[in-house]
């Protein structure tokens, strides 16, 4: 009588197994899908980026530092 106990035991441990497997594979799934939508948020960050130094280039030096008082609106 003690064998189908076992097997029942066994079976038991078999499906939980089975079941942390499935939670593991689901969780592997949905991190892989948070870091590729982070790796093409960091993609257009860095592209912003480099857009952002290629006008700062081309504007030359100098021009980022502008004077505010230059840009108070004429009624003042």
């Amino acid at each position: 009588m003690s064998e189908p106990l076992r097997e029942d035991v066994l079976s038991e441990r078999l499906d939980g197994l089975e079941i942390k497997s499935a939670y593991a594979e689901d969780l592997l799934d949905e991190l892989n899908r948070i870091v590729s939508r982070q790796q093409m948020q960091i993609d257009r960050l860095q592209r912003e980026l480099n857009r952002l130094r290629q006008q700062y280039d081309s504007e030359g030096p100098g021009a980022g530092s502008r004077n505010l008082r230059d840009e108070i609106p004429p009624h003042w």
